[in-house]
């Protein structure tokens, strides 16, 4: 399992999706959406998830594309 991808908000009113653990964004975009789509294709391939910050910095969702350690019940 890859490692897990966070889409934040910049300084500069942009959005980033970067890797856990990096300091240098893999794609900023305009809009949190364009960086939440990036961020949703590089888990896909790295089998990962995706954190997706609010404007405030706190998780408002995660989305698991891999081995996901607590599949829903059904």
């Amino acid at each position: 399992m890859g490692k897990n991808i966070h889409v934040t908000k910049r300084p500069d009113g942009n959005w980033q999706a970067i890797r856990e653990g990096n300091t240098r964004a893999s794609y900023v975009t305009k809009t949190q959406e364009q960086a939440r789509l990036k961020a949703r294709d590089m888990a896909i391939k790295n089998q990962s998830e995706v954190l997706v910050h609010g404007v405030n910095g706190k998780i408002r969702a995660r989305d698991s594309y891999g081995h996901d350690p607590f599949p829903p019940k059904g």
